[in-house]
């Protein structure tokens, strides 16, 4: 086990180094002069010249990549433009609001979706399945700031009964960070609850009419048990799978659907970046996602291997 999770953390250097490489070259083609959020339109040549000099925006691509890369091996991911402090102290400031509703939505996404799954599973071709691949189909379907608008206008302006924007200060208690917190949590767990809830009823049946699950049957144990303690465990490898790879997906989702609920995280954080051309933030940002990423990725790896032994280590 120690050999494979080291193998898998080695492969995860030449992908960290490509995804900066693509990182760095793409932002240069985001159109705009970033002297320009310093400076402002109006200032002239030559102190956008003397600007660039002092950055190092004077200076080829390739240059300026190599420099990026020695100072991010001693972790200066550079100075972010727009908020004026260093990348990293940005990033680690708001990574937690990030983590938190990203936590909240895979929380909400795995449980719901193993429910459903598991439910649908125990009768196949019902109208519950029926049903469930509907609505399956239309999480799948509909983009998360689509959902996002469509719940600020339901339960914001019509009802009123959330809000709709921001997150509360501490000092304000839970119920009312919950409150903030429910709207984007359903935009952003939604399509890995359907994906988990897919890959949940798949696994189930898959196991269900095995003959261990026969035999318990047969003698007379109930069909929760069965659910609980033979079904469920031996689908919970090919699920956990898709739960790992959601929570990738979630923190790099969470752009969007930060952005429409105005959540102080990363994600709005990079969309602003990428508005006033915040190269360093930008670069940092999506470093960071990438790495996170990876990291659960590894994680679930070495999770699957250990729920299911039989796997080859290689």
């Amino acid at each position: 086990m120690f050999a494979f999770i080291i193998r898998r953390l080695l492969q995860i250097i030449p992908v960290i180094i490509g995804v900066t490489i693509a990182t760095f070259f793409l932002t240069w083609l985001i159109p705009g002069d970033p002297t320009n959020v310093l400076l402002g339109p109006g200032a002239s040549e030559e102190s956008r010249e003397r600007l660039r000099d002092s950055l190092g925006l004077d200076q080829s691509l390739v240059t300026q990549y190599l420099i990026y890369m020695s100072n991010l091996l001693t972790g200066d991911l550079g100075q972010s433009i727009s908020f004026s402090s260093p990348v990293s102290e940005v990033l680690f400031r708001l990574m937690g609001n990030t983590a938190l509703l990203a936590g909240a939505a895979i929380f909400v996404a795995s449980v719901a979706g193993i429910a459903a799954g598991t439910w649908a599973a125990l009768r196949p071709g019902s109208f519950r399945d029926r049903g469930l691949t509907i609505v399956v189909l239309f999480l799948n379907s509909m983009p998360s700031f689509w959902l996002g608008l469509v719940l600020i206008l339901i339960f914001g302006l019509h009802l009123r009964v959330l809000p709709v924007s921001g997150m509360p200060d501490p000092q304000s208690g839970l119920l009312t960070l919950l409150a903030h917190m429910a709207l984007p949590t359903i935009t952003l767990a939604a399509w890995s609850l359907a994906a988990i809830a897919r890959m949940t009823r798949s696994a189930v049946l898959e196991v269900i009419n095995n003959d261990y699950v026969r035999t318990a049957r047969s003698r007379g144990v109930s069909e929760a048990r069965i659910v609980l303690f033979h079904a469920l465990p031996n689908a919970i490898p090919a699920v956990l799978t898709v739960i790992g790879i959601q929570m990738g997906f979630l923190f790099s989702g969470a752009v969007l659907t930060e952005t429409v609920f105005s959540w102080p995280g990363v994600g709005l954080a990079m969309f602003q970046a990428i508005s006033s051309r915040d190269i360093p933030l930008i670069q940092g940002g999506i470093l960071m996602l990438a790495l996170i990423f990876v990291l659960i990725n590894l994680i679930v790896d070495v999770l699957y291997v250990y729920f299911n032994p039989k796997i080859r280590l290689n």
